[in-house]
């Protein structure tokens, strides 16, 4: 593949490309359909198609148009079956591969950041990449004191591309929407545009991965790789093995599933409490599960800390009250809570018991000793939010969602879309009791004897 696209006029182009091929297909499908194809097999073909399309230019692109597609692609366990078959294959692709960077362009990138005579600093370095992220891409090297480690590239235009990439795609957001019902891709959009400044940044991300590597460096069930150099475009950190949880979804056993899904969930709800740092790029792509230590369970490897929300005080003791006056059934409490902290902005009011009844099959894991996350449930839950004949649909839609809260919302929905592709059981209440402030009642103070 040549260099990354870097002009705009050739990326948008290919974004272009997108709507314009979605309408190419639905004519072809109605040829199809008049040439005497059924219906279930022409709209299958077409599915097919476009998740083959879609594929194919956003992981061409990289930047913006290969984050969006990752982004999406923890929301497939939400289609209908139908719909989500075609596209689980061609998305779950963008989690672990795309098309490489140019050898030449990579070298170009580590004489520029580490000097002319790079190859001093590893004791072997591996010119194919092991895996693509939106925005660079990373090599299997020895480093020169003998650590293995992984070495994130940039890829050379990388911020330009990413910025072209998303304002090109939220002017067709609308387009996408199919792909996960009851989501509003746009804001999702905008909010990556957001934080290109900071996904570009590897000093940031060296600093929220070291800082998560030293809390969890003797945790026995998840692991952080240290930081080993870092620099403008490059990163370099050590580098672990495990089996991607794209395989795990795809084929794992399940005690496998059941094992990640526990750990992700604890990962999530512990990591705020721990470092004061959400990870906020919960996608497959940047899960391991690893071998236990001494014949013990697996553990679960977290890698790219480029998207991070910091929350010094760990997740918004709003949150915890809130799950908990939801499942004790205060909805007047509920309401109030949400009211103060702007999920119902002041020119609205909505009856506390119609809200109450929208959040409980949401957050109705929360309330079972075990719950089995499946695609059923949130297809459930996706159609029960998506018809606009449903009262949820309605409510949903007068509900607001304050800025502070938008990245932990997405991070949570990511989080329980991939739970449900892995088919896990999880404990979940117990992570929200141990990690989630707000969640258990407080203790009542001893009265002295």
């Amino acid at each position: 593949m040549s260099d990354l696209p870097r002009k705009a006029v050739t990326r948008t182009a290919k974004l272009a490309a997108l709507p314009l091929g979605f309408a190419g297909r639905a004519t072809w499908g109605l040829g199809k359909r008049i040439g005497g194809k059924s219906a279930e097999i022409v709209a299958r073909e077409l599915q097919q198609r476009t998740a083959d399309q879609l594929f194919k230019v956003l992981g061409e692109l990289k930047g913006g148009a290969m984050k969006l597609g990752q982004a999406l692609s923890v929301f497939e366990s939400a289609l209908p079956e139908e719909v989500a078959g075609p596209y689980r294959a061609a998305l779950t692709k963008l989690q672990e591969a795309a098309p490489p960077m140019p050898t030449r362009t990579v070298h170009g990138v580590l004489a520029e950041r580490l000097g002319a005579e790079w190859r001093e600093l590893f004791l072997e370095f591996d010119d194919k990449p092991a895996a693509a992220a939106s925005i660079g891409q990373v090599h299997r090297a020895v480093w020169h004191d003998g650590r293995r480690v992984a070495v994130k590239v940039q890829y050379p235009g990388a911020g330009e591309a990413l910025l072209s990439d998303l304002t090109q795609l939220s002017r067709f957001a609308r387009l996408l929407g199919p792909l996960v019902p009851g989501m509003d891709i746009k804001p999702l959009i905008a909010e990556m545009r957001d934080r290109v400044s900071e996904e570009l940044d590897y000093e940031l991300e060296a600093r929220a991965q070291q800082e998560h590597a030293a809390e969890f460096a003797d945790d026995p069930d998840v692991v952080v790789p240290d930081v080993v150099h870092q620099s403008d475009q490059v990163l370099v950190t050590e580098w672990i093995d495990g089996v991607p949880l794209s395989e795990v979804i795809a084929d794992g056993t399940p005690e496998e599933r059941d094992r990640a899904g526990q750990l992700l969930a604890r990962f999530l709800f512990s990591g705020p409490a721990r470092t004061g740092l959400l990870h906020a790029d919960p996608h497959p792509g940047n899960f391991r599960l690893l071998p236990g230590e001494d014949g013990g369970e697996p553990r679960l490897g977290v890698l790219d800390f480029g998207t991070v929300d910091r929350l010094p005080g760990g997740l918004p003791e709003t949150i915890g009250l809130c799950l908990r006056m939801a499942l004790e059934g205060e909805a007047e409490t509920v309401y109030e809570l949400l009211c103060d902290a702007g999920f119902v902005k002041e020119s609205i009011e909505l009856d506390p018991d119609a809200v109450l009844d929208y959040l409980l099959p949401i957050i109705e894991p929360a309330d079972a000793d075990e719950f089995l996350f499946t695609r059923e449930w949130i297809r459930t839950q996706a159609a029960r939010i998506a018809d606009p004949r449903s009262p949820a649909h309605q409510l949903g839609k007068q509900l607001n969602l304050p800025p502070a809260y938008l990245l932990i919302h997405r991070v949570t929905l990511s989080t329980i879309g991939v739970l449900c592709q892995l088919n896990a059981s999880v404990r979940l209440r117990d992570e929200l009791e141990e990690w989630l402030p707000g969640f258990l009642p407080e203790e009542p103070l001893e009265e002295p004897a």
